[in-house]
């Protein structure tokens, strides 16, 4: 039967689908699950708004009959009334005894803060000066609003003989005073009893649930919260700034890490915001059972998926598992690799495609790495001629003026040193020299130099001898000194060019010559080690880019020159190469390329 199978793929593709079938059926149940919780949620968002539409009702009935109360005193009382003959205070009283449930005091000031009349006292504390309160103040300012306050305690009159504090929030007016037949202004105050209030906020909140409601004004500073205690000594916060911004109706917001369902309801006339905070944990509490059951389900069904997957996975990736098995043992380099052909019929075709596309691909790169040596070959050996035959002329044109004005010791000097300079250069036809050797090359160059230019600069090179036995390609200091000379301090009469060699904190080489000549520009620097279509007008042809190609080409793209530049500051070009012994091993490897493959 098993050899009887059908071996496409196909077959196996169609059980797939129908795990995700599967898979698509628990999607929708959980869909379905999201939609009735925010169903519930709008449920319980719409019993909130019913709720404080009652409670706003309920608020404004209480602040109307203090506004109506305060409209009678002033033009059923004060208007009409000189105070000057008599003052108003035996009508105050009778609305106070009518209304004293819901008032703690009534108050008539003029508006210089003389105190006119009170009810159910009058007796003004000896410190107290109602001009600096806020309520007085508002009411002299703008004579056509009525004014609420924030709640505070009662801290005119003198003391209750219960010696009770009572807590209030003032409604005062601008009125009209007429003394002996001259207007003058006065401000009504109503001390409203704030316990009405919160009576009225507490039978809102009596509910086990985290959901509470709280009363603040429209900058939203608290009017009443259940928690005002805490909050007041710093152990809780409200959004009640943010809270007092939003418009009427619900909102999302996420406050301290909890996302919360706020509701917010405004009162008229004062503005007052009635303000209810849900936490949406608080909205799923009803769905507890429910959530439990489809978490259930859905557990049950994930478990049968993933036994049907993984049997269904076993068997479609077999096949891929040991194809890609063979494609891993090409990528670790082994030469010759077991490459899977089998399976379905679609996988033993790929597996013959990579085994002949690999035998071919090991064809042309045999062909690509004889083809690159080659190249790098004669790169090499190119960039090695490019010694300009102006330098070698000019020396021994030197040479034979040096014979001609019979000075033969400097004429030997010169010709000992060009000789030197040549035998370095040559060096067996190696690339790869030791360190000592191509400084000793860049110092017979100089040496033939400061006699051509009659001693025109000086030259000074410091050279660790740790480094002398590491390996460098050859002729790459000489450029960089030949550029210190016809581009610095040629045209100097005190040039200074300075060389030093030293091991880096990480290890690598570093070879620095730098001079004090004119120097160049951030525009010049961009070109040096980037533009190969440059012509070089002085010294020997071989360019900075060349060098910089030489290097990279032996030892990988992370080394190399870098140049740094100032106008009128000089020059600094560092050389940047890494500690590799010189012995006849390395300088092999580095010879047909091998180094350089590693290190890149």
């Amino acid at each position: 039967m098993k050899g009887a199978a059908p071996r496409s793929i196909q077959v196996t593709i169609s059980i797939s689908f129908t795990v995700v079938a599967l898979v698509c059926m628990l999607a929708m149940g959980i869909a379905l699950y999201q939609r009735f919780a925010v169903r519930s949620e709008k449920m319980l968002t719409e019993s909130t708004q019913l709720t404080l539409d009652q409670t706003v009702i309920n608020l404004e009935d209480y602040l109307r009959s203090m506004r109506r109360m305060s409209d009678a005193i002033y033009y059923n009382v004060i208007k009409d009334q000189d105070i000057s003959k008599e003052t108003p205070v035996y009508q105050m009283n009778l609305l106070y005894e009518a209304h004293k449930d819901y008032l703690i005091s009534l108050a008539l000031y003029s508006d210089k803060g003389e105190l006119i009349c009170a009810s159910p006292v009058g007796v003004e504390k000896p410190d107290v000066d109602v001009t600096d309160q806020t309520w007085f103040q508002s009411a002299l300012q703008k004579p056509e609003n009525l004014h609420f306050s924030l709640p505070h305690v009662q801290n005119i009159f003198v003391d209750d003989p219960t010696f009770r504090y009572y807590w209030v929030i003032s409604l005062s007016r601008n009125v009209e005073l007429n003394r002996g037949g001259v207007p003058g202004q006065g401000v009504l105050l109503v001390d409203m009893n704030y316990a009405v209030i919160e009576q009225m906020m507490e039978g809102v909140n009596d509910n086990p649930s985290e959901q509470y409601v709280y009363l603040c004004d429209r900058n939203g500073n608290i009017i009443y919260h259940p928690m005002l205690m805490q909050i007041s000594a710093g152990l809780y916060r409200e959004n009640n700034a943010y809270a007092a911004a939003y418009d009427d109706g619900s909102h999302k917001e996420v406050f301290q890490g909890q996302t919360r369902i706020v509701t917010v309801e405004t009162m008229s006339y004062t503005g007052w915001k009635l303000v209810s905070v849900i936490p949406t944990s608080n909205s799923y509490l009803g769905m507890k059972d429910t959530r439990y059951f489809a978490v259930m389900v859905l557990s049950i069904t994930l478990l049968a998926m993933l036994i049907l997957n993984r049997l269904v996975a076993r068997r479609v990736t077999r096949p891929i598992v040991k194809l890609n098995d063979s494609i891993r043992e090409i990528e670790m380099g082994n030469v010759k690799p077991s490459i899977y052909i089998g399976g379905p019929s679609e996988i033993e075709h790929l597996g013959r495609t990579l085994r002949d596309s690999y035998n071919q691909i090991n064809v042309l790169m045999k062909e690509m790495v004889a083809s690159q040596e080659e190249k790098r070959k004669s790169e090499l050996d190119a960039l090695q001629s490019q010694i300009n035959p102006h330098f070698l002329y000019n020396t021994l044109d030197s040479i034979v003026w040096m014979i001609e004005g019979e000075k033969y010791s400097d004429a030997v000097f010169m010709i000992t040193q060009l000789a030197s300079l040549f035998r370095v250069s040559l060096s067996s036809g190696k690339t790869i020299i030791p360190i000592e050797d191509e400084i000793r090359h860049a110092s017979n160059y100089m040496n033939i130099q400061k006699v051509r230019f009659k001693d025109a600069f000086s030259i000074d090179f410091d050279i660790d001898d740790e480094i002398k036995s590491f390996c460098t390609v050859k002729l790459i200091v000489q450029p960089i000194l030949e550029n210190a000379v016809y581009y610095g301090v040629k045209d100097m009469e005190d040039g200074e060019i300075k060389v030093k060699g030293y091991k880096g904190e990480d290890g690598d080489i570093y070879i620095t010559v730098s001079d004090n000549g004119f120097g160049m520009s951030e525009e010049q620097l961009e070109f040096l080690l980037t533009d190969d279509t440059r012509v070089r007008k002085k010294g020997s042809g071989v360019g900075l880019i060349n060098v910089q190609r030489r290097i990279q080409l032996r030892f990988g793209q992370q080394y190399g020159l870098k140049i740094e530049s100032e106008p009128d500051e000089g020059t600094v070009v560092t050389i940047h190469l890494p500690a590799i012994p010189y012995n006849p091993e390395n300088a092999k490897a580095l010879e047909t390329g091998k180094e350089q493959g590693n290190e890149e």
